[in-house]
């Protein structure tokens, strides 16, 4: 049965792509909306159609709910699917749907202003026997007013946006004098990822595990759970790895939650997809934490687990269709796991931005790749930085993880740094293995990212595929050009290559035997081994253009590397570790001259931005005295904000930027001068 003719997806990435799949396979048409900085991202091209809606700020296109009608409109589609994030819960989109004649892929606007809204959610809670924290959601908004609720409560208390969601617009404070400060950044940081900067208080559980349970509705007063998802692994409130069935559920408590998450979506008289969120204490008392009137981030496991597709559901569930299945005939076959896989630093968290060089999904049974990039994506400092979701499914959870760790080693991102060696490093860490997790667990247990530092074999390992794709003509287009020296060699059928990694240099020289295919290859003028079990012999190589990757043999050793040209940098990467391997260039004495005499002062440091972004408050103007630790500059970037802070006691001797300034990584923002005592 066809429900639509033709569906707008009024969103990017990822979930755009999944949903056009979802669409594709009822035979449904779809339209893709792009902002001008989206303009050749993957999912405008998974698309039947494709609709520019405006600038790359996404308050000027995806959160423009008149270009988004609009474009509904022009294109004759007759249903809108918001995904999830920009405008999936704001209730002003389904009420214009209706103006416009459009069916909204989702709950109501009046549902979606009750559970969307935190406040109106837990008193719908209260109202309907499910359990909530102690807390204020009062409409009085005052400073004074809050601190009064703040010390009621108690703290620690968690101050959090009332529009909102992913951990924006969220601070946790432990000090009344921390609450003010605390406070005008929740608002700020809420107002610009929802429009909206009212919040609430609620008094901070600590070490709670992050329960959710799926619901589905129809218009027929049906509703239903299907299952739960453990969503504890979080970094700056944001989920960084789920799964289910949840490790901490009896079947008693699963179906005490699952009452209780059925409850609150039919107080609102709830119809299409919902989540209900809960945190689970450690004497096993649960209480409502939100309800996300959308589909969620994490919604494939669900799907490996249950056997059912949400999406579809969704669509049915809005053209009118009974539910086809009941809660007696749901029942989890097997156990999934999410990781997200982020563009940031695993160990600060703070985002990487730029264009994807190579990039490699895992594949085989069991395992999903939900994305929406490929090699020469933008990953762009407008749009949240997740490049993609990775899912591990497998009969029981020891399984699923191992299936996931395996998973991780197989991924290779090249342009942007990647949180994988976190994940990674989760995956095998013991506590998290035997299932004690809480939403404290990053804090608690101290992981350290993934490394791999390179023993000699994988270091020859890099460096032969360096040489192999220079000699192979690798990335050609972004090549610096060979000097005369270097063609001539080419021609005689030698190639030698200086390379630099870690202050220490290395000469490669690579020998063809093109009889075989191999090539003799000495690295400072000795062997390259590829392991520890090869023979001193020629190596086997291809470089592979269309999946920019090395493949490498040497006897019954083998190995396979990623690699990508940056500039006058190879990055390689094999399995987890990831190595940028310079090319030592001749001094440019011109250049060398002109810059002479333009360092700072000694007795003075540059403080640059960590990463691209918006420059939201300068804190500081010149010639105060700082304190160490204290912040200078507030920044926004991927919808976070984030505090570039002094390190050390010092005075600031010149302010480089204002608020409203978007500036590059590294960019100069100010400079300081120590005080020393």
């Amino acid at each position: 049965m066809t429900y639509f003719q033709k569906i707008v997806i009024a969103n990017r990435g990822e979930i755009a792509i999944r949903i056009m799949r979802a669409c594709k396979e009822l035979g449904i048409r779809t339209v893709a909306l792009y902002s001008e900085a989206d303009r050749f991202a993957e999912h405008t091209f998974a698309a039947d159609e494709a609709v520019c809606i405006g600038p790359a700020a996404a308050k000027d296109s995806y959160l423009s709910i008149d270009a988004v009608i609009r474009a509904a409109q022009t294109t004759h589609a007759d249903a809108i699917h918001p995904g999830y994030g920009f405008l999936s819960e704001n209730p002003l989109l389904p009420e214009a749907c209706v103006a416009a004649g459009i069916t909204f892929i989702g709950p109501s606007a009046k549902t979606m202003r009750m559970m969307g809204s935190k406040t109106a959610a837990r008193e719908a809670a209260t109202h309907n026997n499910v359990p909530v924290a102690p807390g204020y959601q009062g409409k009085d908004q005052s400073v004074a007013t809050l601190k009064r609720e703040a010390k009621r409560i108690g703290y620690p208390t968690l101050i959090k946006a009332a529009a909102g969601g992913g951990g924006k617009g969220m601070r946790e404070v432990f000090t009344p004098e921390a609450f003010e400060d605390a406070l005008n950044a929740a608002k700020r940081e809420a107002e610009s990822a929802f429009g909206d900067s009212t919040i609430f208080l609620e008094k901070l559980i600590q070490r709670p595990r992050h329960i959710e349970f799926q619901i589905m509705a129809d218009s027929f007063g049906n509703c239903i759970y299907i299952g739960e998802r453990e969503c504890s692994i979080q970094r700056r409130h944001q989920k960084i790895i789920e799964e289910t069935p949840s490790p901490a559920l009896t079947a008693e408590l699963r179906e005490q939650m699952g009452a209780a998450a059925v409850r609150a979506a039919q107080s609102a008289g709830y119809v299409n997809a919902g989540t209900v969120e809960f945190l689970l204490d450690q004497d096993g008392y649960f209480y409502f934490l939100e309800m996300n009137t959308r589909l969620q981030v994490e919604h494939p496991i669900t799907e490996q687990v249950y056997g059912v597709d949400l999406v579809r559901l969704q669509i049915a569930v809005a053209a009118g269709e009974q539910l086809p299945i009941q809660q007696q005939h749901i029942s989890p076959r097997g156990h999934a796991i999410e990781a997200r896989i982020y563009a940031e630093d695993p160990q600060s968290y703070l985002p990487s931005i730029g264009k994807l060089l190579a990039y490699t999904e895992p594949q085989g049974p069991g395992i999903r790749v939900d994305s929406g990039v490929k090699t020469g994506s933008d990953i762009s400092m407008y749009y949240d930085p997740m490049a993609a979701k990775l899912i591990a499914t497998a009969p029981d959870r020891a399984a699923a993880i191992q299936k996931m760790t395996a998973a991780l080693e197989q991924y290779a991102i090249i342009g942007v740094t990647t949180n994988a060696p976190l994940l990674h490093a989760i995956m095998t860490n013991d506590r998290f293995r035997q299932g004690d997790t809480s939403t404290a667990f990053l804090t608690e247990t101290h992981i350290i990212p993934t490394q791999n530092f390179p023993d000699d074999y994988l270091l020859h390992t890099a460096l032969a595929a360096c040489a192999i794709f220079e000699y192979s003509g690798g990335n050609a287009a972004a090549a610096r050009p060979r000097s005369p020296w270097q063609a001539a060699a080419l021609k005689t059928g030698a190639f030698t290559a200086k390379y630099r990694l870690n202050e220490t240099n290395y000469t490669v020289k690579l020998t063809p035997d093109n009889a075989r295919s191999a090539y003799y290859i000495t690295i400072n003028n000795r062997g390259a081994l590829l392991d520890e079990s090869a023979e001193l012999q020629s190596i086997e190589g291809r470089y592979d253009t269309s999946s920019n990757r090395c493949f490498l043999r040497q006897g019954s050793a083998q190995r396979i590397v990623t690699i990508a040209r940056a500039e006058n940098t190879l990055i390689t990467m094999c399995g987890l570790l990831r190595l940028e391997i310079s090319k030592p260039q001749p001094l440019d004495t011109d250049s060398a001259a002109k810059s002479a005499g333009t360092a700072p002062d000694e007795h003075s440091a540059i403080v640059k931005a960590p990463m691209a972004g918006a420059v939201i408050q300068v804190k500081t103007q010149v010639g105060d005295i700082v304190e160490a630790r204290q912040p200078l500059i507030i920044m926004s970037a991927m919808k976070m904000e984030h505090s570039i802070i002094a390190p050390y006691p010092a005075r600031v001797a010149r302010i480089y930027c204002k608020a409203g300034d978007v500036v590059a990584g590294g960019a100069k923002l100010a400079e300081i001068e120590p005080i020393t005592s």
